[in-house]
This record gives C-alpha cells, structure tokens and sequence, in this order.
C-alpha cells in the first residue's frame, strides 16, 4: 500500500486504519497526549485492540499533519498545535467558512435551514439561562451544519478538520458567557443571510465570525491548547 492509498483509507472512519488513525487523532487534540510526549506504538496499540501495523500507519499519517514527529531510532512524539497553528488554522477557517456559507445560500436544503434556525433558537435559549455547558455542543452542531449545507464534500472535509484541530480552545472560549452570546448573535447573522439568499452578507458573516472567535482567544490568552 502506497501512501496515497494509507492517505486515502484514514480519512474512513469505519476502516480499521482510519478508526485506529482518528483515535489517535482525538485523543492528541483533546488533551489526552501532552506536547512531547512519546506515542508507542505497542502500548497503543494494545489498548485499541490492534496490531502495531495500523498505529504505525496512523502515526505516519499524523506526522503528516503535523500533529507528530517520528524521530528515527528514537520514536514517534506529540508535535500538536501550537499557537502560530492556532492562528493559521482560523486565518484558514475564515476564508473557507465564508466560501462555505457562500455556497449554503445556494445549496442549502429546506431541511438543514430548519435545522440552522431550530439551533440558534436553541442557542439563544440556553445563553439566557446561561446554560453554558450546552453551548460547545450547540456550536458543534451549527458548524456541522454549515458544513453539510455548502454541498462540497472536499470544503466540508477540510472544514471539519480544522474544526476539529482547535476543539480544547472552543471549549474554553464558550465558557464565558459574554463570547457565547456574540457567537449566537453571529450564528444567526449567518443564517439570516443564507436564509435570505444574501451571498455576500453570508461570507462576510461567516468571515467575520471567525475572526472574532481567534479574537477573543488572543484577548484571554487561550491560544495554547496545552495551557493547563
């Protein structure tokens, strides 16, 4: 197996490398793994239920992310995301989600803009019951919704991965209740303009959203995922 095919089996879920691949992945990103830390491939391994085959190959696929660094003679090691990546990440997810929302106004089925607008009802519900713990959740949801309504399985790809990448620091910056209230209050800009079939407003919303969201990180200095 060449790597374009290790490549192209990792990004499925339900293959056993892609399984082993995104396990890994998650656990780097969630904070289970810290910075540094040596990723072994029999202890992990055992602890998935596989062979250290696919461990290696997702670690190979991990360093190509830049999630990992495999040192030879030495092992593989936490690379992560550091704060450059942070802001990279978002600078990225501006662009794309705006182009995303774009294309939503266009693409967007009856259902997913009822599921959108039934989300930011939610949202705006539990912000003012400062329901805070709901909200990573909520904003999970409306992403993924987004996403899905573009219509574009490449951008939607590419845009639940960065999603995925910067998942700590979302978590912490709905903590606080004054950024959850913007982050509703940008959601349904969003959707308003895709609603209204509004194309430019869409982009800008959506744009503008995720620069406020590395804004706010920066302001709280958020932006180190493995910052205790």
């Amino acid at each position: 197996m060449n790597d374009y095919d290790v490549r192209r089996d990792v990004s499925d879920k339900y293959s056993l490398r892609g399984r082993v691949f995104h396990k890994i992945r998650d656990d780097i990103l969630n904070g289970k793994y810290k910075e540094n830390e040596e990723l072994k491939e029999v202890s992990i391994g055992e602890e998935l239920g596989v062979s250290r085959t696919p461990v290696r190959e997702a670690l190979r696929q991990l360093e190509l992310e830049g999630l990992v660094q495999i040192i030879p003679n030495r092992g593989a090691f936490v690379t992560g995301i550091q704060a450059n990546d942070v802001h990279d990440i978002y600078m990225i997810r501006a662009r794309l989600e705006g182009l995303c929302a774009r294309w939503a106004c266009e693409k967007i089925t009856k259902e997913q803009l009822d599921d959108m607008e039934e989300n930011v009802y939610l949202s705006e519900f539990h912000v003012k019951k400062e329901n805070i713990e709901q909200m990573a959740d909520l904003d999970n949801q409306f992403h993924e919704i987004l996403y899905a309504s573009c219509d574009s399985k490449m951008l939607e790809h590419l845009l639940i991965d960065y999603h995925q990448y910067v998942f700590r620091i979302r978590k912490r910056t709905l903590a606080t209740i004054e950024r959850a209230k913007a982050s509703t209050a940008e959601h349904r800009g969003i959707m308003e303009a895709i609603k209204a079939k509004d194309p430019d407003r869409a982009e800008k919303c959506a744009s503008e959203h995720m620069h406020n969201a590395y804004e706010n990180m920066v302001r709280n200095g958020l932006y180190n995922l493995y910052k205790n």
